[in-house]
């Protein structure tokens, strides 16, 4: 597993479409159900173990946001034929786990993660209610075995300030995580091993 950090898509980019199945329920959600809502978009996968460090603190941070009015998706585009861990199967049992109040979708033919220039996992994105990028980067500074707690300091900090009405974050620093595992001749141009 490379550690990767996230491509830090330019600030102001209108959130590419989407229209992904959520395992969990069998419906497609789409990019479009969330018009006019800020809009968090975040690369995870089941077995990546800097996603394992903050799935509790992502999940707590979801509900309280979402009662906020922020939606929330998670992406899950992991080639599932290698890493069977990260299957569809799995990521019901994900939800189910970990109380994922989200939709969990899986991006099987990897489009969505290279629309959003996505390089790890976890990889976030916030748009505005435009949908336009207001914050890219990490969740914190949480990382596996260097003691930090994950709380989600920095996407909350964005998050407050998407709410407050205020300006971006002005330090956006990027995610570091484990490299999407992208099927073989189909890595973007921008992945680096």
């Amino acid at each position: 597993m490379a550690r990767t950090p996230s491509t830090m898509l330019e600030l102001g980019t209108q959130a590419p479409d989407f229209a992904l199945l959520e395992p969990a329920s069998g419906n497609v959600v789409a990019r479009e159900d969330f018009s006019g809502k800020p809009l968090l978009v975040a690369f995870i996968c089941n077995h990546c173990p800097y996603v394992i460090l903050i799935r509790e603190a992502f999940a707590q941070l979801a509900r309280e946001y979402q009662e906020r009015g922020v939606a929330i998706v998670a992406i899950n585009a992991n080639d599932v034929e290698n890493y069977p861990d990260d299957s569809p199967e799995k990521m019901v049992e994900e939800v189910q786990q970990h109380g994922y109040t989200f939709p969990y979708l899986f991006d099987e033919t990897q489009a969505v993660a290279k629309a959003y220039q996505a390089a790890c996992t976890p990889d976030l994105y916030l748009f505005d209610a435009d949908h336009k990028l207001f914050y890219r980067g990490q969740f914190d500074d949480a990382r596996p075995s260097n003691g930090v707690t994950a709380s989600g300091s920095d996407l909350r900090h964005a998050l407050d300030r998407l709410l407050d009405n205020m300006y971006p974050p002005d330090e956006q620093k990027a995610s570091l995580g484990c490299n999407i595992k992208w099927k073989v001749g189909n890595e973007p141009d921008y992945y680096g091993h």
